[in-house]
C-alpha cells in the first residue's frame, strides 16, 4: 500500500523546519519567496495533500465539511434535497459528503458515526431510525443537526418537512371530486413517518366522505417500483377494483402505471401520484408536488444558522404542497 508523504517528509526535502513547512502548505504570510517556492516543489515533487479538516481544527476553526445522510440517492427526490444542499453550502465555501442509508436504521447510525470520524461540522439527517437521542451527547459538544422530509425522535433540532397530511387531503379530495370511492392508497414502508403521516390522513378524508372501509385498498412497502407494481397488481384482481389509486411516492407512481398498462381497461383507472417526477409532465400524471430542492437548500440554510449560532430557537419549516392536475387523476369512473 502507497502511503502518502507526511508533512515531516516535505519539511526534510525542502531543508526546513515543519513549522516553516506547515505555515507555507497553510497559506500564512510572512515567509521568504524562496523558502516558499522550495517547500511547495518539494510538495509537488512527493505529491503531499494537506489535510485540510485536520489544519482549520488545529487552528481553531471548524470543519468546512457538512454530511448528509439521504434515504435513497438513486431516489430523484433524494437527489433533489442534495442538490438544494449542496448549492445552498457552497455559497458559505461549505463542502458536502453524502451517504445514502436505504432506509436501513443501522446503516444510519453506521453512517453517523462515520461522517462524525471524518469530523463534519453539520449532519443533516433524513431520518430512517426511531430514535436519534444518541445524539444528544454530540449536539451538546457542538455538532450542528437538522434533519429533513421527516422529525427525529429523541432530540429536538431543526427540521424541514412537506405538508404531507394536507397534501394526502388535497389529493384524495381531487380523486372524490371526480366521482371515485373505491380509491387505493400504494405507500412506503410502514415504519416510516411520511408513511404514516399519508396513511393516517387518507383513512381519515376517506372515512368524512362516507368511505368507513378504506382500509382493504391500503397497501404498503411500495419502497420500489417493483413492489408497487405487484401491490397494484393486487388490488385490480380483487372483485371490487379500485377505479382510483393514490400513489404515495415517486417510486410507487411508476410502478402503479406499470400495472395498470399490463391490464385491459387500465387507462380507466385514475391515478394521482405524491411527489414530481421526471416526465410526469409529458405523461399527463396528475401529482401533488412540492420543490424538492427548495427543501434541501432550507435545510442547509438552518444547519448554517445553527452553526453561526447555536442558542437560536429550534425551528420547524413546513413546506407547502399543491395537486397539479395533468389528466391521469381527472379520469372519471365508470
Amino acid at each position: 500500500m502507497i502511503r502518502r508523504p507526511t508533512l515531516a517528509v516535505v519539511a526534510e526535502a525542502a531543508g526546513v523546519s515543519l513549522k516553516t513547512a506547515s505555515r507555507v502548505l497553510n497559506r500564512e504570510p510572512n515567509v521568504a519567496a524562496a523558502t516558499r517556492e522550495r517547500v511547495l516543489d518539494a510538495a509537488t515533487t512527493l505529491g503531499f495533500r494537506r489535510n485540510a479538516v485536520a489544519a482549520d481544527l488545529a487552528r481553531g476553526g471548524f470543519s468546512k465539511l457538512v454530511g448528509f445522510i439521504t434515504g435513497d440517492l438513486a431516489n430523484e427526490f433524494y437527489s433533489a434535497l442534495a442538490s438544494g444542499i449542496e448549492r445552498e453550502l457552497r455559497e458559505h465555501g461549505l463542502q458536502l459528503l453524502t451517504a445514502s442509508s436505504d432506509e436501513d436504521p443501522e446503516r444510519e447510525g453506521s453512517l453517523t458515526g462515520e461522517l462524525l470520524e471524518r469530523r463534519v461540522g453539520a449532519l443533516i439527517v433524513t431520518p430512517a431510525g426511531a430514535d436519534h437521542s444518541s445524539l444528544r451527547a454530540e449536539i451538546a459538544a457542538g455538532l450542528t443537526v437538522v434533519v429533513v422530509d421527516r422529525p427525529a425522535a429523541g432530540i429536538d433540532v431543526d427540521t424541514v418537512v412537506i405538508d404531507n397530511r394536507g397534501g394526502t387531503r388535497a389529493a384524495v379530495g381531487h380523486l372524490l371530486a371526480h366521482g371515485h370511492r373505491r380509491i387505493a392508497f400504494v405507500g412506503d414502508e410502514p415504519h416510516l413517518w411520511t408513511f404514516q403521516e399519508r396513511s393516517a390522513e387518507f383513512l381519515a378524508v376517506m372515512r368524512d366522505a362516507g368511505v368507513p372501509d378504506a382500509e382493504r385498498w391500503l397497501r404498503s412497502g411500495a419502497h420500489d417500483a417493483a413492489a408497487a407494481r405487484e401491490l397494484v397488481a393486487e388490488l385490480l384482481a380483487v372483485p371490487e377494483p379500485p377505479t382510483a389509486v393514490l400513489a404515495a411516492n415517486n417510486r410507487a407512481t411508476v410502478g402503479t402505471l406499470q400495472a395498470l398498462r399490463a391490464v385491459p381497461g387500465g387507462d380507466r383507472v385514475a391515478v394521482v401520484g405524491f411527489d414530481d417526477f421526471e416526465l410526469a409532465d409529458l405523461l399527463g400524471i396528475t401529482v401533488v408536488a412540492y420543490d424538492a430542492v427548495e427543501m434541501g437548500r432550507l435545510a442547509a440554510e438552518l444547519a448554517v444558522a445553527r452553526s453561526a449560532e447555536p442558542d437560536r430557537a429550534v425551528e420547524l419549516v413546513v413546506l407547502p404542497t399543491r395537486v397539479l392536475p395533468r389528466g391521469s387523476g381527472e379520469r372519471r369512473p365508470r
